[in-house]
């Protein structure tokens, strides 16, 4: 990970970041594409505004990004072009976001005024309708089909802080952080990791500004999705710390902090560090004694309800065939569609034992829980299910020279989501 990634990541802008370390924007970008360093007496403040310790910081400085959209104006092959509604949506937000300046939290009681004063103006309350489309989301048998209610819910969004004369309020930007982690999550359903990544960031920023930690460490733990998607394992770890560290800050009764080590166990896994992923995943176990209130049911769902099927994914990730087959039949029965569990949920765990039968060379597993797997990804349109599947393709190898493993594979490769 370079400095620019740990800083998005954070939620910083580069003028943010210079800002509280007292220098010029300019010095920023120097810094993040290499051509000069910090000098010794700015290191640790420049360390502690991204997260990391002294060490970290010097890895993060030894990786300089290339040249950066933000300068050169480039766009890469898979980011949205400069017509593109939502990123239309997302510069103006961002440009709403930087003319409101300082963004100082009010005082409940104004900022309650100020909330009844946007729903009058507003078609509905921001905050109900994000939890209801949070519902919506979940329920939905292809995600993609509230990207259009999500687009809409972010343009009024924008109109109502746009009209908003007091500066700042912070149950709007806690909406905004809520709703552009949605965003972010259609988009990654649907492989479009680029959206995702950015909407993340977003999240991330906004939280920031709203002092709502939970919120921000909920969007630097879906960008670690975005990191794990691609393998990158350490650089989600890096990013995982910092969600960690703001978990932390933020409010005991949420189950923030359990899903922050859960994923952990999975970038640990990615590694290959059983020991830091079985410890990751008995932190994430401790969720089991919060009361009912840790969660909302919208950007924080984790109630170790699916803490089966993880750890059982990760044995699989680690290699721990017998720990993980046991493990991931007991999730099986949890996530029967009959008791109203996702096609998602049930979907990763049937691939994660096609993945066990494919490590043992047996080609009746993999066929027999791969096809079920694939039948799931086509009914619900998941781009998800299908990054399993192709990740599945990857263990077949010899197997491949049977004919029914041969036509899964087939299958699985011409499959491809709207």
């Amino acid at each position: 990970m370079s400095m620019a990634e740990r800083r998005k990541a954070l939620g910083y802008s580069q003028e943010q970041l210079a800002e509280l370390l007292g220098v010029d924007r300019t010095t920023i970008g120097r810094w993040e594409s290499g051509r000069s360093t910090p000098q010794p007496p700015q290191r640790p403040s420049l360390a502690d505004a991204l997260e990391a310790s002294l060490t970290e910081l010097d890895a993060l400085l030894a990786q300089p990004r290339g040249v950066s959209h933000e300068i050169s104006g480039q766009q890469s092959d898979d980011h949205p072009g400069a017509g593109d509604p939502d990123e239309m949506i997302r510069r103006e937000f961002l440009r709403i976001l930087t003319v409101s300046g300082a963004l100082t939290a009010l005082p409940l009681d104004e900022a309650e005024a100020l909330t009844d004063g946007v729903r009058r103006g507003a078609p509905a309350d921001f905050t109900q309708m994000n939890s209801h489309l949070w519902q919506v989301y979940q329920l939905a048998r292809s995600k993609g089909t509230v990207y259009l209610i999500v687009r809409d819910q972010l343009a009024t969004l924008n109109e109502a802080l746009a009209a908003d004369t007091r500066g700042n309020s912070r149950p709007l930007l806690n909406a905004a952080a809520d709703l552009y982690q949605l965003a972010g999550e259609v988009a990654f359903d649907a492989n479009r990791y680029t959206d995702a990544a950015a909407s993340y960031s977003l999240a991330a920023s906004v939280s920031k500004d709203a002092g709502a930690y939970d919120l921000w460490a909920c969007a630097l733990v879906r960008h670690a999705y975005v990191a794990m998607s691609e393998r990158r394992y350490r650089q989600a770890a890096q990013i995982l710390v910092a969600a960690k560290r703001l978990a932390k800050r933020g409010d005991s009764i949420l189950a923030t902090r359990h899903w922050v080590a859960s994923v952990q166990a999975e970038a640990y896994a990615g590694i290959g560090d059983l020991t830091a992923c079985e410890r990751a995943l008995d932190n994430a176990e401790q969720v089991r004694e919060l009361t009912t209130d840790s969660t909302n049911g919208g950007w924080l769902r984790f109630d170790g309800t699916r803490l089966a099927e993880e750890r059982g994914a990760r044995y699989v990730q680690l290699g721990r065939l017998d720990l993980a087959e046991e493990t991931l039949k007991k999730a099986l029965a949890q996530t029967a569609l009959a008791s109203g569990q996702s096609y998602r949920r049930r979907g990763a765990v049937l691939t994660d034992l096609a993945a066990v039968g494919a490590k043992r060379r047996d080609p009746e597993q993999v066929v027999a829980y791969g096809r079920e797997a694939f039948q799931l990804a086509q009914a619900s349109a998941s781009g998800y299910i299908a990054r399993r599947l192709q990740a599945l393709c990857e263990e077949f190898g010899s197997l491949s020279k049977d004919r029914r493993v041969a036509e899964l594979g087939a299958k699985i490769a011409t499959f491809s989501t709207p």
